[in-house]
């Protein structure tokens, strides 16, 4: 069934793809946006936020430059990344077949590509070329059954005959920031640009977003229709809710007693049995370039008569006047506003004055500008009255005020010099993100042509060389000056020890929108060191092994008294931290226990004991009591629970669904499609 307007017309199957000319009917009055003659209104109720358009993936999270996506739902429906539109429908090289609906190679192509390099590296390879041929196809078809789980719906929408409207695809791509022109509406001539450069054309971009919300309309009203069941949620509260307390002592090892040097022979011995601990680190040389938010950022610039321009326009936040805070109270008599005033400034306190006022009205204006006081007389009073001291009686034109300025902020006045850095600075906040989208394209054809050897100066890419550690430290042991901080830094460091010597550098996803390319160029083993050369060495170690081993005794003496007493005991201990009364539930975890503690804690009855340690300590614990807080948890909390759980409820009905439509139309997958696929997303094809 054909889903009606807003005027209560039926779309006219066969829906032919709408082209986006658009005919302005007539501009709005003070500026208004035109409205646009092109279809039919599609009810956007259908298309909640929660849903991630593809398309917005396509132009915003762009990878290496390619056209890439993915449509996520219920971690079962989605398709991969790229050019899917570029081959829907088109030639042989068909993937799958779910009814009349097919998953191209091209598609499965590009999802590969998208995925591969992240799966890669969980695998802890360098890059998908080092996976097996048998995990690349097992990728594979995982990566299919998504896109046959999209095909299964697709399919569904057109034998129920849901047709999505020209407006609803319209509407949805007006919606898409990168189509927007300078004045925030759909620009055409920038559409254009974009799809120009993604090599799309708009007959693809159109039929793209027709499937998306295709997909919305028939999944959204099932999912989002559920709720959970009372016993249920009554069931995750209570085990959310239950409350473990604990007693906890830490043994450090630091604390414990430095023995004297030992024998030679004693230290001869400890070197020949713990050969790995005295080595010198494989080093590595390494030419790395990075495109991050700190990388690109500095290379922003701003007009300068815009950045003026602004400073003008935002003259009321950069040229700040005097304000006050205020604590006022007005009278209709002069007596009562007399008794008050008296009152207030003998004890001085706001609360004591609100309550001898009775029904006058009082209130607090803290940071009050001269030009929000009406009243001319009672504005002139409070910007000529001291800091901290309660006014007599004041006239005005409504009766009496009692005031008494409570904090004056002098007017703050930032010259054009200081202001300029904050805007710039504003704008390369805001600017960097779509800035770092523009130059992956041109990063990554620089890369493909002439490796990390000729990266253009203007793209904003830093690139330095150097031999490192797998710890990031240079061979004299200082921090080596990777341009990048913490855990992008250590992704860098991560590349650089498992990628191998020589291997073609390929870009990569970091944190927090950053890209990075490594290329190794030697690499220096590890090699032993003798004995006279890690002789200080030997010793640090050897006194360190006894520290521990004298805080493991003191820790297992701890511990095998309070098993048998069902609790902790009082301790003597060099260094020994006591933590008691500590709490936690699943629900309220406390990050002051250990995390070594509660890996066994939250199953432990009052009165057992458990010993643990880390890179530092040892530690014992009892737990103490095991009990359910009445009430369990806040009703903001319940509510928030029971909307997860209502939407987990949901996207399993979603799921079977979808499952029972394969069941229905079973897919078909075609072997010499997926060759294809693999082939063409450059990681072969030809295994069984």
């Amino acid at each position: 069934m054909a889903i009606p307007d807003r005027t209560g017309h039926e779309p006219q199957p066969p829906h032919p793809a709408p082209r986006l000319w658009l005919v302005k009917r007539h501009a709005c009055a003070y500026g208004a946006a035109p409205e646009y003659d092109n279809g039919i209104v599609f009810d956007k109720r259908w298309i909640p936020e929660a849903m991630i358009s593809y398309l917005r993936r396509v132009f915003v999270e762009s990878w290496l430059g390619r056209v890439t996506a993915a449509f996520v739902f219920l971690a079962f429906v989605g398709w991969g990344a790229g050019d899917v539109v570029g081959h829907l429908g088109e030639g042989p090289d068909v993937a799958a077949r779910v009814g009349k609906q097919t998953v191209t190679a091209g598609a499965l192509a590009s999802a590969l590509q998208a995925e591969l390099p992240a799966a890669a590296r969980q695998a802890g390879m360098s890059d998908p070329s080092q996976l097996s041929p048998i995990m690349r196809r097992q990728m594979a078809l995982q990566i299919l059954q998504r896109l046959t789980g999209r095909a299964e719906v697709l399919d569904a929408a057109r034998t129920m005959g849901l047709i999505v409207p020209n407006s609803a695809v319209r509407d949805e791509i007006f919606s898409l920031p990168n189509f927007k022109g300078p004045n925030g509406q759909f620009d055409r001539a920038t559409f254009n640009t974009v799809l120009q450069e993604r090599h799309l054309s708009e007959e693809h971009v159109i039929q793209l977003v027709r499937d998306d919300l295709t997909v919305r309309a028939v999944l959204l009203p099932m999912a989002e229709g559920a709720s959970v069941p009372d016993i249920m949620l009554q069931r995750f509260i209570t085990f959310g809710a239950r409350t473990h307390v604990v007693d906890f002592i830490r043994v450090p090892f630091a604390a414990q007693p430095t023995l004297p040097a030992p024998d030679e022979a004693a230290l001869r011995r400890y070197y020949a049995n713990h050969p790995w601990q005295f080595r010198v680190p494989e080093l590595r040389h390494a030419r790395i370039v990075v495109l991050s938010p700190q990388t690109v950022s500095d290379t922003l610039t701003l007009d300068e008569n815009r950045i003026k321009q602004i400073y003008d326009e935002q003259a009321s936040r950069f040229n700040a006047p005097e304000s006050r805070d205020v604590q006022l109270i007005t009278f209709p008599t002069q007596e009562q506003a007399q008794s008050v005033s008296t009152a207030w400034a003998a004890s001085g306190d706001w609360a004591a004055a609100q309550k001898a006022a009775g029904n006058a009205a009082s209130v607090e204006m803290p940071g009050t500008r001269a030009a929000a006081i009406p009243s001319a007389i009672l504005r002139t009073a409070i910007f000529s009255a001291p800091a901290d001291s309660v006014s007599s009686p004041v006239k005005t034109e409504a009766g009496w005020a009692v005031f008494r300025v409570s904090n004056i902020k002098p007017a703050q006045v930032t010259p054009f010099a200081t202001a300029r850095e904050q805007i710039l600075d504003e704008y390369r906040k805001a600017a960097t993100p779509s800035a770092i989208s523009e130059r992956l394209r041109p990063l990554q054809d620089a890369i493909a042509a002439k490796g990390l050897d000729a990266i253009p100066d203007t793209l904003g890419a830093a690139a330095i060389s150097g031999t490192l550690n797998a710890q990031g430290l240079t061979a004299e042991g200082t921090p080596a000056p990777i341009p990048a901080s913490g855990p992008l830094r250590n992704a860098i460091i991560h590349q650089v020890f498992t990628q191998k010597e020589g291997a073609p550098p390929f870009l990569s996803e970091g944190p927090d929108n950053s890209w990075f390319a490594v290329a190794v160029d030697t690499v220096k083993p590890s090699a032993p060191l003798s004995f006279e050369e890690a002789r200080p060495q030997v010793l640090a170690a050897w006194q360190a092994e006894n520290r521990r081993h004298a805080a493991d005794l003191a820790a297992t003496a701890l511990y095998t008294a309070a098993k048998a007493k069902g609790a902790l005991g009082t301790t003597a201990i060099a260094g020994a931290q006591t933590t008691r009364g500590a709490s936690f539930a699943l629900a309220a975890p406390n990050k002051n226990i250990p995390a070594e503690l509660m890996t066994a804690l939250p199953n432990m009855k009052p009165g057992q004991a458990f010993m643990a340690e880390d890179d530092n300590a040892f530690f014992v614990a009892v737990v103490t009591r095991v009990f359910v807080p009445n009430p369990p948890a806040p009703e903001q909390a319940i509510s928030k629970l029971r909307a997860s759980l209502s939407q987990a409820v949901g996207e399993d009905i979603a799921a079977s669904y979808i499952n029972a439509l394969s069941r229905n139309t079973p897919p078909r997958v075609i072997q010499t499609g997926v060759n294809t696929a693999l082939s063409e997303a450059g990681f072969g094809g030809n295994t069984p």
